[in-house]
């Protein structure tokens, strides 16, 4: 079947702003993709207006990520920080409303790179937490027409949740309930046993997949079974798109976020015309 590919801004810049917005989108669009990922780093970076104005006339679709900076927690944090969280996430969740974004996605749970130890009664309790605290943001997806996309993340940049068994565990009875799975093919190479079977195990709970080679560079040429990969998705159902994601290393707040020490391509629009290119010849 034939997929939209998208990429994200986050392969040329940190922040998306209104200001940066209008050029990037207008790259994206003549490279060839066919959606776009925009991250909303802060509320009021970017606004709708600015968005449907770049969208106009290119024909990419809009798909909105959130991130999980220092200082935002929905678990193990004191309750100004749950809020402060909870409040930038109804941002995002308002803002995909606006532009017509499906799904709001990231690894809602607790500031990214943040890892602690934890007893099997503690990540339980802790999951519990965390439904709590999402309950009222899937309450406000549902009336936005958007999903929540939750993302595991690898040990080094989560102790919460690496694989899709734990997001199962953890997010329970809000799945199909405003909230579902978003899955990145990095973090999947560095945690599942087996990809195959961790993205049937998602199932009907996918909702937005990233993509990238098993570097963090454009995918393709890489150790991943791409073919494979592409096949379990069409496999459980999932229509939606392959966006990819990569970061460049000449913006310190995302680099250091990502661990991005080094190029992955001889430029960023190469590594975007590259992996849009593999990923068309599949």
């Amino acid at each position: 079947m034939e997929r939209l590919i998208g990429i994200s801004t986050w392969v040329w810049e940190s922040p998306l702003t209104d200001f940066n917005l209008p050029g990037l989108l207008a790259k994206i669009a003549s490279l060839g993709f066919d959606a776009v990922e925009l991250p909303l780093e802060n509320d009021g970076d970017f606004t709708a207006g600015k968005v449907l104005e770049s969208l106009e006339g290119n024909g990419l679709k809009p798909f909105l990520v959130g991130a999980m900076a220092p200082g935002r927690d929905l678990v193990a944090a004191d309750p100004a920080s749950v809020e402060r969280t909870q409040a930038y996430l109804a941002a995002c969740i308002a803002l995909a409303g606006s532009i017509g974004s499906p799904t709001v996605c990231g690894p809602f749970y607790a500031q990214t790179g943040r890892v602690w130890r934890m007893s099997r009664e503690q990540r339980s309790d802790t999951y519990a937490e965390l439904r709590r605290n999402l309950q009222p943001l899937a309450a406000r997806a549902q009336e936005a027409g958007v999903v929540l996309g939750i993302e595991p993340l690898n040990r080094y940049e989560t102790s919460l949740m690496n694989t899709v068994e734990q997001a199962l565990e953890a997010l329970g009875p809000l799945l199909g309930n405003g909230v579902g799975l978003a899955l990145d093919s990095y973090h999947l190479h560095i945690e599942e046993r087996s990809v195959a079977a961790a993205v049937r195990a998602a199932g009907e709970h996918l909702v937005h997949v990233q993509v990238c080679g098993n570097d963090r560079g454009a995918p393709g040429g890489d150790q991943t079974d791409w073919k494979g990969f592409l096949q379990v998705l069409t496999d459980v159902g999932y229509r939606g798109p392959l966006n990819i994601e990569s970061f460049t290393a000449e913006n310190a707040a995302i680099a250091v976020a990502a661990s991005i020490w080094r190029p992955l391509a001889p430029s960023q629009d190469q590594l975007a015309e590259r992996g849009l290119a593999f990923l068309r010849s599949l």
